[in-house]
């Protein structure tokens, strides 16, 4: 440095002192400095002032010799301690140079630059809270100094800083949180240790409300959580702890819709190896229970982000167990959110919308026929990964449920072989409940998820297979989903009115088209997905016999729970009569009918059957029978259940006629079976009316011929055995015996309006095309006596 320039006033003995490499020499420079800031405050000489103070900054601290520049850090310390309590008015030109050291690459130099902004804090106190974010910001890099005692000195400074801010109530934190947003990004240990330890200290004074702009800062918050260092995700886990117990406190000023993206993030782990990723996680997923049930519908507009962090949490194992509690919770508040006012027309509905309930705008429609629905459903739908999404209805005062960014986000779950089997039950547990709640809306996306929910039944789980059937049953029944348009995929003129147990609903009349005598005229009919959701069972059946084998009847006899078994068993009689593929048909009409005649589900159909007093179940008996012709031995049990004894001998006698195969029998051979089971005790009963039951003897007497000598002929042969004579079955009183047989024409006469003889030719019809069918696979003639087994 030029000793010969004019630094006054500073003497040349200060200023040489200043320059000395020797620290006791610089020393006693600074407290010249002090004395002679002192007389210029004294005589209240400011230009002198800020002329000392402009020479130290210049042409010391910022000058290129390194001992000069510690000379000007401790000469403006000096200038600081001189002024007192008038050194707020000289602060921006004091603080400045001192903070562009703290750049310096000599650590010693830095230490030096540290312990001259402490002494000016320490003397100008609150009046260096207008230039809290210079402080701040050269103190975030101190932080992370790789220096001890840098380090070490500005903790100090730190902790002063701290000591301030606590005391002031004049702090700007409109100003500092942008700071703090840009700051609490760092991936420094040292820095993020800093940064959470102001968070505390702020948050912890009364006066600064931080809660308002937690927004800003809650996502860098989260980052920091997953730091590696034990104490500073612990410093985090308080800091959170604190925010929410305040949230609670004081939820009304809480701006919950501005948190709740962050939250979804957080609430999806992308590295499951890292175990600080599970804190995270659980941290964002308990706030967001706690957001859910405090804000209420407000966090509607965010509910597919919400279900998209949530729904694969469901499937978590005891491993994370506290994870999977709060998921669900949230899920669970989350769908009691959802209420029938949300299927209300909206503002932009009922100015812009005038499509129809079922096909919504942009919405695809339905394309092709029933054949086609099974394809559909094989395709994979190609949604990308949703982190989190946008709000429907920000900007809007009115609170609206984002059902389309739901629905994809439920599709979504359906389409992934990944996913776990409670969140697939969860899945379709929000369809039932917005099929419940939100009908009218959600009928626009059926067609979408019509698919996906068939595929569904060929789930592994039971527990799925079950909520699938329920979000089935209701699409199928639901009076949303009477529309023209939902059976394009059925043949019409095919198409059944069918009736549901429920009683008319008000104001809705009775079907009366052609085939109203197929349905109950109490009940409505059922909407036109039932049809079509009948025509793609069969077809998936079809398809997959190993879903008919293991979960057919499973499946049907759940559906005859949630659905009328009338309505089951006559749309699907209806469907299997155009059956093209003949032997699916039969081994359908088996599983039918073994469901009909042995589940407890089935009980009210079959009394309905057992007695054909009234024309509806005459009309059921005579839709069934000609789909159970597929099989001759269901047919015949069909004949037994209804009463028809007679019919039924006359289809035996017809068996001659048919070829006797192994299954043929196994088939006769289980009918045995369930003649001595408890469904067939009325049958049994009337073996003792020989007289009135003549064919009922005949018939079965014409089931033992076919059977080889084997068990079943020998039980079947023993409870003919028991059969009485029927001489000694009269009574004495001749009279009574002779009304008992005069009762038995009115007993059947409702029977008179079934044509038997049309029947027995359309059975004939029927067994005729399926030995067409097996002589066709089989190349060999149908009078061919090879095959048949006696």
């Amino acid at each position: 440095m030029n000793t010969e320039k004019d630094f006054s006033p500073l003497t040349p003995n200060i200023v040489r002192a200043l320059n000395d490499k020797l620290y006791e020499k610089r020393k006693v420079a600074a407290l010249e400095i002090e004395k002679l800031v002192r007389e210029f405050v004294a005589q209240n000489n400011s230009t002198q002032i800020r002329h000392v103070i402009q020479i130290l900054a210049s042409e010391f601290a910022l000058s290129q010799h390194p001992h000069s520049r510690k000379g000007g850090l401790i000469g403006l310390a000096a200038c600081s301690i001189a002024l007192g309590k008038d050194s707020g008015l000289y602060l921006k030109e004091l603080i400045e140079p001192v903070l562009t050291c703290f750049n310096d690459s000599d650590s010693r130099l830095r230490y030096y630059a540290c312990e001259a902004l402490y002494n000016i804090v320490k003397v100008a106190r609150g009046a260096v809270l207008p230039h809290f974010n210079l402080l701040f910001d050269g103190l975030s890099k101190l932080a992370a100094d790789p220096d001890p005692n840098v380090k070490s000195g500005s903790e100090l400074l730190d902790r002063l800083l701290k000591d301030i801010v606590t005391e002031s109530n004049t702090f700007d934190l409109v100003a500092f949180v942008p700071l703090l947003r840009e700051r609490i990004y760092s991936n420094n240990q040292y820095a993020r240790q800093f940064i959470i330890s102001w968070i505390h200290v702020l948050e912890s004074v009364p006066d600064i409300n931080l809660l308002d702009y937690l927004p800003e800062f809650l996502d860098g918050l989260f980052q920091i959580l997953g730091d590696n260092g034990k104490e500073i995700r612990r410093t985090c886990e308080v800091v959170l702890g604190e925010f929410l117990k305040e949230i609670k406190k004081t939820p009304s000023s809480v701006k919950f819709a501005e948190m709740a993206n962050i939250l979804v993030i957080h609430c999806q782990v992308a590295d499951e190896t890292k175990l600080t990723n599970d804190l995270i996680q659980l941290t964002a997923m308990t706030w967001m229970r706690e957001f859910i049930q405090l804000a209420g519908r407000v966090v509607l507009p965010y509910s597919s982000g919400i279900l998209t962090a949530v729904l694969p949490c469901l499937s978590y194992d005891d491993r994370k167990k506290n994870t999977k509690e709060a998921a669900s919770a949230c899920n669970n508040s989350l769908m009691k959110l959802v209420t029938p006012e949300d299927d209300e027309e909206t503002e932009e509905e009922r100015s812009g919308s005038t499509g129809s309930p079922s096909t919504g705008e942009g919405q695809p429609k339905m394309e092709g026929d029933g054949n086609d629905m099974l394809n559909a459903s094989q395709e994979s739908v190609g949604f990308s990964n949703i982190s989190f999404f946008t709000p429907a209805s920000a900007e809007r005062p009115q609170v609206n449920l984002d059902l389309d960014g739901i629905v994809q986000v439920l599709d979504r779950h359906l389409h992934d072989s990944s996913t776990g089997m409670m969140t697939r039950i969860a899945v379709l547990k929000w369809l039932y409940h917005l099929y419940i709640k939100t009908p009218r809306k959600m009928f626009r996306h059926t067609d979408r998820l019509f698919p996906i929910l068939l595929k569904t039944l060929s789930d592994e789980s039971d527990e799925v297979i079950l909520k699938d059937l329920e979000v089935l049953a209701e699409i199928a029944s639901s009076p949303a989903g009477q529309t023209d348009q939902a059976s394009s995929c059925d043949n019409t003129d095919n198409k059944l009115v069918l009736g549901v147990p429920e009683g008319p609903k008000p104001g809705q009349q009775p079907s009366t088209g052609s085939k109203a005598v197929d349905a109950s005229p109490s009940t409505p009919s059922m909407n036109s997905y039932f049809y079509k959701f009948m025509i793609n069972l069969l077809k998936r059946f079809s398809l997959e016999r190993k879903l008919l084998e293991n979960r057919g009847a499973f499946i049907i006899r759940q559906l005859c729970l949630l659905l009328h078994a009338e309505n089951i068993f006559h749309s699907m009689a209806d469907i299997l009569l155009k059956e093209e593929d003949l032997k699916f048909a039969s081994t359908m009409v088996q599983t039918l009918n073994t469901i009909l005649l042995t589940s407890a589900e089935l009980f009210q159909l079959r009394n309905q059957l057992k007695d054909l007093h009234t024309q509806e179940s005459c009309a059921l008996f005579c839709c069934l029978y000609r789909s159970w012709c597929h099989n001759p031995v269901a047919t015949v049990s069909l004949c037994f259940l209804t009463q028809n004894y007679k019919h039924a001998y006359d289809l035996i006698q017809k068996f001659g006629n048919l070829e006797v195969t192994v299954d043929f029998l196994m088939e006769v051979d289980k009918l045995v079976q369930l003649i001595e089971s408890p469904i067939f005790t009325y049958l049994r009963l009337q073996l003792l009316d020989v007289e009135n039951n003549p064919h009922l003897i005949k018939a079965l007497y014409g089931l033992l011929m076919l059977l080889p000598q084997s068990q079943a002929f020998q039980l079947l042969s023993h409870r003919l055995r028991c059969v009485p004579n029927p001489e000694l079955m009269r009574t004495l009183d001749e009279s009574k015996y002779m009304d008992s047989k005069q009762q038995v024409p009115s007993k059947r006469a409702s029977h008179t309006h079934v044509d038997y003889n049309e029947l027995l030719q359309h059975f004939d019809r029927v067994q005729s095309k399926h030995l067409e069918v097996r002589h066709q696979r089989t190349g060999r003639a149908s009078d061919h006596p090879d095959r048949k087994l006696l």
